[in-house]
């Protein structure tokens, strides 16, 4: 049997995210524009559109240098001028790169959250 023969639906997947420091990067997603659904002391869950992230109060180096995320956004573009407006990496301890087109058809760039986490933010093209 597989899953479709047996009407297995899915409804979403959501990514737990460690933090060097909780409260530096609670900063860092609000101030990039993610919403807070729900927050305790140890997990946030951040919202934006149809994309939802749990961000965790646990942190491990090799975990977070390890941890690779695809934001699919309508333009790459856009939302790379959107951090460089904020001065995202003055504020925060982050990298950011130049968007480009990459080979698999896609225009992206990197963004290195102040944990090391790695997000790849693209379109189609």
């Amino acid at each position: 049997m597989t899953i479709t023969s047996l009407n297995l639906k899915t409804i979403e997947l959501k990514s737990f995210i460690p933090t060097k420091d909780f409260q530096i990067s609670l900063a860092f997603y609000t101030a990039l524009g993610f919403e807070i659904l729900w927050q305790d002391d140890q997990l946030c869950l951040f919202g934006l559109g149809n994309t939802k992230f749990f961000l965790q109060h646990f942190y491990n180096q090799e975990l977070a240098e390890n941890t690779m995320l695809h934001l699919h956004v309508e333009n790459a573009d856009d939302w790379h001028n959107h951090i460089q407006t904020l001065n995202l990496c003055k504020t925060f301890d982050c990298k950011v790169t130049t968007p480009e087109d990459r080979e698999w058809k896609m225009r992206d760039f990197i963004l290195i959250d102040p944990s090391g986490v790695l997000w790849r933010i693209g379109h189609n093209i």
